[in-house]
């Protein structure tokens, strides 16, 4: 059972992600993610294309390009590029991750996530409960 406190801080660190969502360039969908740890934010990111490439998510049928990062590959890798770990971290995320994010989250020691909307495909959520890791969905 979640105190009353951490549930303040989830709902705030979420609405934080959302924010942050507006930094990504996609149209068809902007995604947010924090990484925190010991209450503070250790890596951040949004969807949006690798570095050095063209900020335009989609393709000129409105299809979301193959090589665009989800928001939490992008704070997972930014993690990896700094001298922050992300064992035991919660990771809040706008929308419920896919199965290839959720299995970066479980690699990279993640032991809470904290989501704001259910995606179609349920099978990222269901690999990170498989896991043992704890699972909030949390509409602010």
């Amino acid at each position: 059972m979640v105190s009353d406190k951490q549930h303040k801080l989830d709902e705030r660190y979420l609405r934080m992600a959302k924010i942050w969502a507006e930094n990504s360039y996609c149209v068809r969908r902007q995604v947010g993610a924090l990484v925190v740890k010991d209450k503070m934010i250790i890596s951040d990111g949004y969807n949006g294309t690798p570095s050095g490439f063209e900020n335009i998510c989609e393709d000129e049928n409105n299809v979301t390009k193959p090589y665009v990062l989800h928001a939490e590959a992008n704070a997972i890798t930014k993690l990896a590029r700094s001298n922050n770990n992300s064992d035991g971290a919660t990771i809040y995320i706008t929308a419920s991750p896919c199965i290839e994010c959720a299995k970066l989250i479980i690699q990279a020691g993640i032991r809470r996530v904290v989501y704001g909307e259910n995606y179609r495909l349920t099978d990222g959520i269901d690999l990170l409960r498989r896991a043992g890791i704890e699972v909030i969905l949390m509409e602010v």
